[in-house]
């Protein structure tokens, strides 16, 4: 009995063995076939045969993060409000500092600021305060390409890194030309966090609290910018407006090292850095790959170690690839047209910052007309863009509902600043005016999420990137002078704050529109690569209330 049981147990392991040598058998002849399907599919060359690569598919468990969503919100929240103290920072300049005066008797002061120490003209002093733009400019739309093919969360690291380094050259310049190539090195700096922290918050924040989120985020920039200005006198006057610049680099410091330090967290969408290497050959598709197969959660890559792609190949992939993806942003009509009607917006928005002090001062003869106009811009910049991310949450998130919320808003909130230009009464101008800049400030938390909602994940960053620069190159550059030009040729302040409020029903025009689209939130969207599809598992963010979560409904239909 015991010798039969023997021989049936000897026998299994025998036919055992035979199934695994038919399997590999099997393997080895699909992954050498050179009219596979797979090749017929994928229609890749092959010139020569190449040894096989496997690449295990199968994440081992994450270890523990530090982070939650949460503390990765209040994270970027401090980051962008550094961001935007400094920007009130240099803006502070334009007033606390000045030329050096001389008297006809021959005695004569030194400036004070920056325009002091290195004799500025008003020309140079106001570039200095729009320098960052050139930086911020070029540099997005690069570092959101580069983040389909880098960790993005390494790519915020370098970023802040430049940006910390080049706000202490500030600190250290010279010269009109060295503070002016340090400031647009700080805009390269910013370009990569503005690109891809709020699809890192979009990605994390719960379903029901997206907008609310996003609009924590934003609520940064007008508090940001006052504070800055505030800081920026103040340091300026009891210590030396180097010590500023020198203070914003020590602040900023402790992030750009956590960008290195910390274990990368993924967005949504795109290919993790981690996995670049095994994942170079597939999107080069050159002649060194002959054939790409998933086999029980592994991919065997046949490729040729002798050969890689040139440094010339790799500047090809990556314009090639950003082509392609301008060309789908620029034809997606709800993308266009939340962008077109943002630009609008912002036109307004820049110019009653720069203009706005000096219009309440002709209109209403205000003494402390730039006091008074920073006081409204910061409290109703934080109340209105909470206001409008909570109240789009409760509507339920959606492209459509967005659109309404920025139709709406915008069209009273134009009524309310429109009227309140009218008023020859200074009280009656600051009760219309507060409630209208409420309204205005309620669209930022939606229009970003059209951003990040009618495009697929891979494409967020690229969408957030050319969304800012061109609300900035059509917004808020030239409205500033056009609106000087305005002023220069009626001479009155009232008609041309009137003139300039009316572009605000522009833009709500336009975003009415966007309601009427056919809008698709591509949130969940399947990413567009198998083999990153294979690797869902590995590239979810890696924070700890998200890694058992199954794919997030964002509400649209």
């Amino acid at each position: 009995m015991e010798l039969g049981v023997g021989r049936i147990f000897v026998s299994k392991i025998t036919e055992g063995a035979s199934a695994i040598r038919k399997h590999r058998t099997a393997i080895t002849t699909t992954t050498t076939t050179t009219t596979s399907k797979a090749q017929l599919r994928r229609q890749i060359p092959i010139e020569h045969s190449a040894p096989m690569a496997v690449v295990s598919l199968k994440a081992s468990p994450p270890n523990p993060s530090w982070f939650t969503p949460k503390r990765l919100l209040l994270i970027f929240c401090v980051i962008n409000l550094l961001n935007y103290v400094d920007r009130g920072a240099i803006a502070s300049n334009g007033v606390n500092g000045s030329l050096g005066t001389c008297t006809e008797s021959g005695i004569c002061t030194s400036g004070s600021g920056i325009q002091g120490d290195f004799n500025l003209n008003n020309f140079q002093d106001g570039v200095l305060s729009s320098a960052f733009m050139v930086g911020l400019l070029v540099a997005s739309p690069i570092f959101a390409s580069l983040a389909k093919s880098h960790n993005p969360f390494r790519l915020i690291g370098v970023g802040l890194s430049v940006w910390t380094f080049a706000t202490a050259g500030c600190g250290i310049s010279f010269n009109f030309w060295s503070i002016t190539f340090c400031r647009m090195l700080v805009g390269v700096g910013e370009a990569s966090f503005i690109s891809l922290a709020a699809p890192f918050i979009d990605d994390n924040a719960p379903v029901e609290q997206k907008t609310a989120w996003l609009a924590m985020f934003y609520m940064c920039i007008p508090s940001g910018v006052a504070l800055g200005y505030v800081y920026g006198g103040l340091v300026g006057n009891y210590l030396n407006w180097r010590y500023a610049f020198w203070g914003e680099a020590f602040c900023m410091l402790p992030f750009a090292i956590l960008g290195f330090v910390m274990k990368p967290l993924q967005l949504k969408g795109l290919t993790s850095g981690d996995s670049d290497k095994a994942l170079t050959v597939i999107e080069t598709a050159g002649p060194m790959v002959e054939e790409v197969s998933n086999i029980d959660d592994h991919v065997l890559v046949a490729s040729d170690k002798g050969s890689r792609p040139s440094s010339v190949s790799k500047l090809s992939n990556l314009f090639t690839r950003f082509s392609k993806d301008m060309k789908v942003l620029l034809v997606d009509k709800v993308y266009a047209v939340n962008v077109l009607g943002y630009v609008s917006y912002n036109f307004v928005i820049g110019a009653y910052s720069y203009w706005g002090p000096k219009a309440g001062y002709n209109i209403y003869h205000m003494n402390n007309a730039d006091l008074l106009f920073g006081g409204i811009t910061v409290v109703c910049g934080i109340l209105g863009t909470l206001s409008g991310g909570f109240i789009l949450d409760s509507m339920t998130a959606t492209i459509s509902n967005a659109f309404k919320l920025l139709s709406g808003a915008t069209f009273l909130g134009a009524i309310f600043c429109f009227s309140s230009f009218c008023f020859k009464s200074l009280y009656g101008f600051i009760a219309l005016f507060s409630v209208g800049e409420i309204l205005v400030f309620a669209t930022q938390a939606p229009v970003n999420y059209v951003c990040l909602h009618c495009v697929k994940p891979s494409l967020r960053p690229l969408s957030m990137a050319i969304s800012t620069v061109s609300i900035h190159i059509f917004g808020d550059v030239p409205s500033s002078p056009l609106v000087g030009l305005i002023q220069d040729n009626i001479n009155n302040w009232r008609v041309t704050s009137l003139i300039l409020t009316a572009v605000l029903f522009v833009a709500a025009g336009i975003w009415f529109i966007g309601i009427f689209l056919n809008s698709v939130d591509r949130f969940n969207e399947d990413f567009e690569n198998q083999v990153a599809a294979n690797t869902r598992g590995s590239l979810e963010p890696l924070l700890e209330e998200n890694r058992n979560a199954g794919p997030v409904d964002s509400g649209e239909s």
